[in-house]
């Protein structure tokens, strides 16, 4: 049984003064933050202050870059070239560093957000360039990716820093991408649910499918959305069932 386990959560995706999601709560839960960089959500002021208060409780840092969809979350899937996909990575990563370092930190880790890290789960080869993208603006980034997919795979080719994540609050398929969005059940809306659910895959260092398969894998990290009505419920009870198992939260 894993002793210890990150709790992350996507947070500072507010854009101007439109509000998504509570991070000050959130801060208080998680260890680790991944902050929008304002390609699918966020601002410049609400990178500022998300990194401060991360900052303040001790949080990690996480650039957390996506297509540049403000109007669909970075939820649409898009088609570009290698060249401009990887200089969006760079183009948001660069923003991630520079703010961190005016709250006082530093951007510990990247993880790709919406529909970009869904493809790149899928399709090893993207997530090969995105990586190298944001390897090549900070060497020492520790890459957070979606456990036994695609993207695990590049990383261990690409032989850099990684955390393997998993979900509370998302079912999963057997190859170990994500149920689509738009399918019933897709999203975990039940706390208690969603607890029991990380005990369990934690305790048995697997990923527990929605047909009940299990599919063996290192876990590095949790996850637990920030953009839903029941963020804080969920990312509480994930919390409070891990420690009750004896397992700790500690940032990756």
């Amino acid at each position: 049984m894993t002793a210890t386990v990150d709790l992350n959560a996507d947070m500072g995706e507010s854009f101007g003064p439109w509000v998504m999601g509570n991070d000050a709560a959130l801060l208080d839960i998680v260890t680790s933050a991944n902050v929008a960089c304002g390609f699918h959500a966020g601002d410049p002021d609400v990178m500022a202050r998300t990194m401060a208060l991360a900052v303040e409780k001790g949080v990690g840092i996480g650039a957390h870059p996506g297509f540049p969809d403000l109007q669909g979350f970075g939820r649409d899937r898009r088609y570009m070239r290698d060249e401009t996909l990887g200089n969006i990575v760079r183009y948001q990563v660069g923003a991630a560093q520079a703010m961190a370092r005016a709250a006082g930190g530093e951007v510990r880790h990247l993880k790709l957000h919406g529909a970009l890290g869904n493809m790149t789960s899928e399709d090893e080869a993207m997530a090969r360039l995105c990586y190298e993208a944001a390897l090549s603006v900070a060497p020492e980034i520790i890459v957070m990716v979606l456990a036994q997919t695609a993207q695990q795979r590049a990383v261990e080719a690409l032989g850099c820093a990684f955390a393997a994540e998993i979900f509370a609050d998302r079912a999963y398929n057997d190859d170990a991408t994500l149920v689509d969005r738009r399918l019933p059940g897709a999203m975990i809306r039940d706390p208690d649910v969603a607890a029991k659910r990380m005990v369990s895959m934690v305790q048995e260092a697997a990923i527990i499918t929605e047909s009940g398969k299990r599919i063996s894998c290192r876990i590095d990290t949790i996850c637990c959305h920030g953009d839903t009505p029941e963020a804080i419920e969920i990312s509480a009870a994930v919390r409070k069932g891990l420690e009750a198992q004896g397992i700790a939260l500690r940032m990756f």
